[in-house]
């Protein structure tokens, strides 16, 4: 994958998430565990861009 293709999909996640927090009246709580869960997302997204975590096709949850 480019750089420039992470580089502008990092930007527009982070203008959602500032447009989110900034726009959308919601609880403290449900804010910090919203931000968390994307934080979590980009990093394992990030981790399979650089070919540092290996493909979770193979994973299956239950």
């Amino acid at each position: 994958m480019p750089l420039i293709n992470l580089i502008v999909t990092l930007i527009v996640v982070g203008v959602l998430l500032w447009l989110v927090n900034t726009y959308l009246p919601m609880d403290r709580k449900i804010k910090n565990i919203l931000n968390i869960v994307v934080v979590i997302i980009v990093v394992i997204w990030l981790l399979q861009a650089f070919g540092l975590l290996g493909s979770m096709h193979n994973i299956r949850i239950g």
